[in-house]
């Protein structure tokens, strides 16, 4: 664990020490040796499921590959925002650097913590930087408004879950995941505790985020830079499926009858935001909302608690992770250079970049779940589990698949075929840091169709 996590609190003296004109690239370099480093943890080697370097930060098949996902993200991250960082001054650009290393330690804590209630400090301590990130680095005047709602949405979901955390110390003494994990500690069956049981899930279910309770994101993504979309679409909402794998073990008893109404808000939420996505014309807005969409099938395949359910979770939530931040980039490199985030203004730009539209394709098919990706797999696993949850599920996992595949065209179509207007003509050529950047994003995808159980060893 320290392997990765003292390097990365060493870069904080990178960003502040390293020269103005090398600045970028050490960081980027360093990060990069990071996330290289942490790819180490997925040799597992542990037969008691749990690897700890101290009582508090261990790592366990589970959080290992949201760990390493967390790492990776890092030098992206660097690279996709040089561009418009750049013109800035030098402090800004190193506190924009410093926001970012900070993140990542947090998530490292909050994914490697052994304690829940560490873990729910790096969880609302991750809200910090990506705050600051949003309301001071955003697009429009709107920014200040989607950082209210970000602050107030996730904030308001998890302080219900900290008094059920302290009534579980109180009850059972410890919130040791390694001892609530093996033993049953608790009888839940009053009324009482299923207040209890909504406390401890509501959190990670406005994080997510579930339908009905997604507003903030759709907000945040549009106003936020390039690195807040990125590392809120891969990474912070993975925080919420990761905490509700971790907090429905103890919660057994009661899910069976509890959990209803949230599949079904989860399910119905699929078809819905896969409709609002149909009818988008603001490009990040319709990459956020699919997002809310995939997020859905993730608590789905969670409530229903069965191994099929949280493998397809686990390997939805990494594989969602790497695409929806590679169309987050694309989205940024069509901004960058046309200003504007309606996509009938920039359209028919394949025949200005047709690399750029080769990866517009390949991310599209893998976020509509083409075969051998592991989008698809996810998706699979957690249908079939829904399917034998209860078979009307099939309406709505059928139906939020066909629209899901509607509008990834619908968005490939928008932007890259049709007339290339005469305003786009001139604009400046794509930069090698950018096609860098896609195929660090797409290349783990397509690796892990060879080797999916990376993702999903702790089934074994």
């Amino acid at each position: 664990m320290l392997k990765v996590l003292i390097p990365t609190i060493m870069l904080f003296p990178t960003i502040w020490l390293s020269s103005p004109k090398w600045l970028w690239s050490t960081t980027a370099t360093q990060s990069l040796l990071i996330a290289l480093i942490s790819l180490s943890w997925l040799k597992w080697t542990s037969e008691t499921g749990w690897a700890t370097s101290n009582t508090y930060l261990a790592t366990d098949p589970l959080s290992t590959p949201l760990l390493v996902l967390t790492c990776w993200l890092l030098p992206l991250m660097i690279l996709a925002s040089q561009n418009h960082i750049y013109p800035e001054p030098i402090n800004r650009q190193r506190l924009y650097i410093t926001l970012l290393a900070s993140l990542q330690t947090f998530l490292i804590m909050a994914f490697g913590a052994t304690e829940i209630i560490m873990f729910y400090i790096m969880f609302e301590a991750t809200l910090i930087p990506t705050l600051i990130i949003i309301t001071r680095w955003g697009n429009q005047a709107e920014r200040l408004n989607a950082g209210t709602y970000f602050l107030f949405y996730t904030l308001a979901g998890s302080l219900p879950l900290l008094v059920a955390l302290l009534l579980l110390q109180q009850t059972t003494g410890t919130l040791s995941m390694l001892i609530l994990q093996y033993s049953q500690p608790l009888t839940l069956n009053s009324w009482s505790h299923n207040i209890w049981w909504a406390g401890c899930l509501t959190a990670f279910l406005v994080k997510m985020p579930l339908y009905g309770v997604h507003l903030w994101l759709p907000k945040a993504h549009v106003e936020a830079p390039v690195t807040g979309s990125m590392v809120l679409a891969a990474i912070l909402l993975k925080l919420g499926g990761y905490g509700m794998m971790r907090m429905m073990v103890m919660l057994d008893p009661l899910s069976k009858e509890l959990a209803y109404p949230f599949i079904i808000l989860a399910l119905w939420g699929i078809i819905m935001t896969g409709s609002i996505c149909l009818r988008q014309t603001d490009l990040k807005s319709l990459i956020a909302y699919s997002s809310v969409g995939h997020m859905g099938l993730v608590a789905g395949g969670i409530l229903v608690q069965t191994p099929w359910g949280f493998t397809g979770a686990i390997i939805l939530m990494i594989a969602h992770g790497l695409v929806s931040s590679a169309l987050f980039c694309l989205a940024n490199t069509a901004y960058e250079r046309t200003h504007s985030r309606t996509m009938v203004l920039a359209r028919g730009l394949q025949m200005i970049f047709p690399l750029t539209a080769v990866w517009w394709f390949i991310t599209n098919l893998a976020n509509l779940a083409l075969p051998p990706l592991p989008n698809l797999m996810g998706e699979l696993m957690i249908i079939t589990t829904l399917f034998s949850w209860s078979p009307w599920t099939i309406m709505f996992t059928g139906v939020g698949t066909l629209i899901t595949a509607g509008y990834s065209l619908y968005l490939f179509l928008m932007t890259q075929r049709g007339p290339t207007p005469s305003h786009v003509t001139g604009l400046s050529p794509f930069h090698t840091r950018e096609h860098l950047l896609m195929v660090l994003h797409l290349l783990p995808v397509i690796l892990l169709v060879t080797k999916p159980e990376l993702m999903w060893g702790w089934c074994h």
